[in-house]
């Protein structure tokens, strides 16, 4: 093996992404267990390539692990080894590992990845965010050509509340005249879009309301039930639809565009990046949505989701 504490470091990494969470988390980035059936894979091999075995990992996420999933059989199909080390945890927890070595390949997301590097970054188009991740990535990582879907933090509120209050951009909440709350994991407390970064760029104050499933049904289940006033919900989420959610608009860019975006070490050479590219180049915003659909309302697993997507695609 290239390196020999490659699971020793990850296992280390899962135990902390545990601790940082808690026990009673339930699905997307800061959860436990994912409530919508997508498994929390890890290990496992494929392929035939020669050469040790690429490491793809996965935020703790189900989404983001279906999109790992489709690099892995992706990159399997054309003869590589992978191991799949899945639901690793957070930004703090997972970049480390990626840094590191210990991962290969991570399906990122570019602005938020952006500004975890640079928070005084001024990029807003995906393109201009794509250059900046080139220059501000650690030594021995680069960024892939990002897909066209998109899965970022946005502010939903009820139909019932944005019809009550004449809302439709994050600028019309201040004319909201109660206390706002936000359910949300409890790291957007400091993340640059969350209430401090409101509070800046549109003079609106909210609480955070922690709820630890990124986004997922126990967010969503406190927004409808009318205990929080904001719900931070990723873009991708079909919930969104299903539950006839207004997403508020952001006229000042205070959440960057959020493109699929891998991110591999130099041990990912051409041909497999084209590989993950050519995954990449299929991924439309409205392909993720169906992707995240199957998971959250058949409980499909992502090996399940993957092989099928990847079939109809041409791609395996």
């Amino acid at each position: 093996m290239k390196n020999p504490t490659r699971r020793s470091a990850l296992a280390l990494a899962a135990v902390a992404a545990l601790a940082l969470t808690g026990c009673g988390s339930s699905d997307p980035l800061g959860g436990g267990d994912t409530a919508s059936g997508s498994p929390s894979a890890t290990g496992g091999t494929g392929g035939a390539g020669g050469g040790d075995a690429l490491v793809i990992g996965s935020q703790q996420y189900y989404s983001n692990e279906i999109i790992a999933e489709l690099y892995a059989q992706a990159l399997e199909a054309e003869g590589y080894t992978v191991e799949r080390e899945y639901q690793i945890g957070q930004r703090e927890v997972y970049l480390p590992e990626v840094e590191s070595g210990a991962i290969d390949v991570m399906p990122e997301y570019g602005g938020n990845l952006l500004q975890y590097y640079d928070a005084e970054a001024t990029a807003t188009s995906p393109e201009d965010i794509q250059a900046a991740l080139a220059e501000v990535l650690p030594q021995g990582l680069r960024p892939l050509e990002p897909a066209e879907a998109t899965d970022q933090d946005s502010y939903n509120v009820t139909r019932e509340f944005a019809e009550k209050h004449s809302l439709t951009t994050l600028a019309d909440l201040q004319n909201v005249d109660e206390q706002l709350k936000v359910a949300a994991n409890s790291e957007f407390e400091t993340r640059p879009y969350g209430p401090a970064g409101l509070k800046e760029a549109y003079g609106v104050d909210v609480t955070v309301v922690p709820v630890e499933d990124s986004g997922g049904p126990l967010t969503v289940k406190a927004l409808v039930d009318g205990d929080v006033q904001l719900a931070d919900i990723y873009s991708a989420d079909p919930s969104i639809a299903a539950e006839d959610l207004v997403t508020l608009e952001d006229p000042e860019n205070l959440i960057l565009p959020q493109n699929v975006t891998p991110i591999v070490s130099d041990a990912v050479d051409e041909q497999a990046a084209a590989v993950i590219e050519e995954v990449n180049a299929k991924l439309t915003p409205e392909e993720l949505i169906g992707l995240n659909r199957q998971s959250v309302e058949k409980e499909a697993s992502s090996e399940d989701i993957a092989q099928a997507w990847l079939s109809g695609q041409g791609l395996s």
